[in-house]
């Protein structure tokens, strides 16, 4: 599968209602309260200018420019998504604030070092081409701008069969990395890392979120899993899986944060 297919597939799996009646708003492990603890990492203000790169639909941009009072713009791969969170925008009155664009995190559409800051929470580990991404967040930043991640970190090669193949991938998992080698991916894009946090138990949190979401939608929405393609007699196995890798170190989650050189 090529990397455009790749992006492709995880673009409509997460435009998909059924990831957001799993996953919640937030999307990602530890939620908007994470996210704020991100955004306090950064330093962010009002006032100033913020990339949410993954922006989905729209759940952190929101809430950057609502808590904090900057001027948040959201880049994501799926229009559908683009569109969703511009209405939610403009439906919390945030559309001065808030502006949302369909995009590739891996070639940015915007000018070079017009953002103070870049978020990008569970999204990196699904990238492709990494570096290039990485390098992205670098170039659209102005020197001494601050980028931050949290994320799903991973030891590959220790990866059980169920927590591999496409489907992981979109999960955020096959294609996660050691924490210290997305510290290096941002060192070599010129990021040099000034905070690292695990939040491990935020991952499994989610774990058992999603547990319970799928054995209530198994009872009171099966025809939707079935149409969005989850394998519910499979998920016990993966869920599980997933819970152990957690345990032996295997799977954890991140907050990283890094600046731009001046």
């Amino acid at each position: 599968m090529t990397h455009e297919e790749i992006k492709s597939c995880c673009a409509d799996a997460y435009s998909k209602d059924i990831v957001a009646m799993l996953l919640g708003d937030s999307y990602h492990p530890g939620g908007t309260a994470l996210t704020r603890r991100l955004a306090d990492r950064l330093g962010l203000a009002p006032g100033r200018r913020v990339l949410d790169v993954a922006s989905g639909r729209g759940t952190t941009a929101l809430l950057l420019a609502d808590a904090y009072g900057v001027r948040a713009d959201g880049v994501d791969y799926a229009p559908a998504n683009t569109a969703l969170a511009q209405g939610a925008a403009e439906a919390a009155g945030l559309a001065d604030r808030a502006v949302f664009t369909t995009g590739d995190a891996e070639r940015l559409p915007y000018e070079q070092g017009v953002f103070d800051a870049v978020v990008c929470e569970c999204a990196l580990c699904t990238f492709p081409d990494k570096a290039q991404a990485a390098a992205e967040f670098a170039r659209v930043l102005r020197p001494g701008g601050r980028v931050g991640i949290t994320d799903v970190t991973a030891a590959p090669d220790r990866l059980p069969p169920e927590l591999s193949g496409l489907g992981a991938r979109i999960a955020c998992v096959a294609d996660a990395r050691p924490l210290a080698e997305y510290a290096d991916i941002l060192d070599d894009a010129g990021l040099r890392t000034i905070t690292i946090e695990r939040h491990d138990a935020a991952m499994l949190r989610m774990i058992d979120q999603i547990e319970a979401r799928l054995n209530l939608l198994r009872i009171t929405a099966p025809a939707r899993l079935a149409e969005a393609g989850v394998d519910v007699d499979a998920a016990p196995a993966v869920l599980n899986a997933a819970r152990t890798a957690v345990a032996d170190g295997t799977l954890g989650y991140s907050l990283l944060t890094a600046v731009k050189s001046p």
